[in-house]
């Protein structure tokens, strides 16, 4: 009901509000009454270190100021805070009515968020504004229980970075080429990738859309024993390292690693490191029990969204859809190398563009938008540590694999 509520409010809000991906950030309408003293206003944002670091030009002051500029009816005092998108949901736990009124997050956080009250749900002009401007995989990563809860501003997702010294186009093609003829750099201890192999050989989240609870993690069987069985097989390899602690880059850069897998925040480190030598691709296949697979990251967005406490809501939505704008996504693209969800901004023949677009589009899998969902991420460390640390092997794998699909069905969502 308090849900219904408050996307009834905004909708009656928002109505006359601009459609902020227009280019300028103009507002669609004037203000009614343009002589009249302007509204005083306060205003918190929140954004990562990056976005306000001079270095980078400063991109969350420079946005804030086009806005105020574009809204003389409001007399506006902006706030910064920092936080960057995966510490949201943390920041917001403790108390969310003291929070930013607007601030960026990772969309897989918008169950918590929602049920810590520090997220709208957006209706309007605003919601509007968020289906033109985005393709459906953008919009359902912020969407949730049939309401929108954020405005995409950048995909979330990881690809393959490499050296061209080393491999061919056609090299890049399979892992099992790559670890061939160089050495390969795999975070397989991290639980946001080592997914990739299970969903490869069939396993599955919440069913085949990831939507349905019913059916919890499906990482059981013959499917996820090969799986388990096939990354025994590859941290035995030579030419096959867990990146931790940095020690993928660190190998690209001394010419020891020659591919790493990891997303556009990455780019300019890896540029660093290769030089004219860098290349970017989606993900390649793997060979599991004889079957060529075709690994697939998470797909996810990062998003503007707006604290549902905001005592200021129509100015905080307002700034949230500007933040999210077509300029400001273009600004965010020139300033930081962000790749901007909004498919009208023109980023030419970019090669990171182009392998995120291209993961989203071919390699990859939703991630699901389920609180359920907090039951993987410990079981699947687990599992991607102790093989690391070999105490995972052919004797055990099918015993250790049922313990893990065990764990990820029964254990507290945190």
């Amino acid at each position: 009901m308090k849900k219904r509520l408050l996307a009834g409010v905004l909708s009656v809000m928002m109505a006359g509000m601009l459609t902020a991906c227009g280019g300028s950030g103009t507002p669609a309408t004037q203000p009614d009454n343009t002589n009249a003293a302007p509204v005083d206003v306060a205003l918190t944002v929140w954004s990562p270190q990056e976005d306000q670091d001079a270095a980078n030009g400063n991109w969350l002051d420079k946005e804030c100021k086009a806005f105020a500029a574009a809204h003389p009816e409001w007399n506006i005092t902006f706030t910064y805070g920092v936080c960057s998108e995966g510490d949201a949901k943390t920041q917001m736990s403790t108390d969310a009515a003291a929070g930013a009124d607007v601030y960026m997050f990772a969309n897989d956080q918008i169950p918590d968020l929602i049920s810590f009250g520090a997220l709208a749900e957006l209706g309007g002009s605003t919601l509007e504004q968020v289906k033109k401007d985005n393709s459906q995989t953008m919009i359902d990563t912020v969407s949730y229980d049939g309401g929108v809860y954020g405005l995409p501003f950048t995909g979330n997702t990881w690809f393959m970075y490499y050296d061209k010294s080393v491999y061919s186009e056609d090299d890049i093609k399979s892992l099992e080429k790559m670890v061939e003829k160089g050495t390969v750099a795999f975070p397989l201890s991290n639980s946001w990738y080592i997914a990739s192999f299970y969903v490869a050989n069939g396993c599955t989240l919440f069913g085949e859309n990831g939507g349905d609870a019913s059916k919890g993690i499906d990482f059981s069987g013959d499917k996820a024993v090969q799986v388990t069985d096939y990354l025994v097989d590859l941290m035995a390899n030579p030419h096959f390292i867990n990146d931790a602690n940095g020690v993928g880059m660190a190998g690209l850069g001394d010419g020891s690693v020659s591919a790493i897998f990891s997303g556009s925040w990455d780019y300019n480190n890896v540029k660093e490191a290769l030089g004219d030598n860098m290349g970017i691709a989606a993900l390649p296949t793997v060979t599991i029990n004889g079957k060529e697979c075709q690994l697939k990251s998470f797909a996810g967005s990062k998003a503007v969204g707006v604290n549902a406490n905001s005592k200021n809501m129509q100015q905080a939505v307002a700034l949230a859809a500007f933040l999210a704008s077509e300029q400001a996504q273009k600004d965010h693209y020139d300033l930081r190398n962000i790749i901007p969800a909004c498919a009208t901004v023109n980023v030419g023949d970019d090669i990171l563009s182009k392998a995120q677009s291209d993961t989203l589009a071919r390699t990859s899998t939703m991630q699901p938008l389920l609180a359920e969902m907090g039951n993987y991420w410990g079981p699947a460390q687990s599992m991607g540590e102790e093989i690391v640390a070999g105490s995972v092997n052919h004797s055990n794998a099918a015993e250790k694999t049922e313990a893990m699909n065990t764990a990820m069905n029964t254990s507290v969502v945190q």
